[in-house]
């Protein structure tokens, strides 16, 4: 995972507050790219989570061995 272990949740409200500030204005260029680089790490971190949880679901509904092989 990235070098912040945050949950998903965590990271997802991080990254709906950053959007909100940039969407907002007001900022200097220097606060607006601080925020846009912590925005891009926080997508990464929520990305991470979904591929694993998306892994996880696939290893749930794979077939397992033996399965299918019954009569009924």
């Amino acid at each position: 995972m990235a070098e912040e272990t945050l949950s998903y949740e965590k990271a997802r409200d991080e990254l709906a507050e950053v959007v909100k500030r940039l969407e907002t204005g007001g900022l200097t260029l220097e606060e607006s790219l601080a925020l846009w680089e912590r925005g891009e790490k926080l997508a990464g971190v929520c990305e991470e989570w979904l591929e694993g949880a998306r892994a996880r679901l696939a290893a749930a509904m794979a077939p397992q061995p033996g399965e299918g092989d019954a009569p009924f």
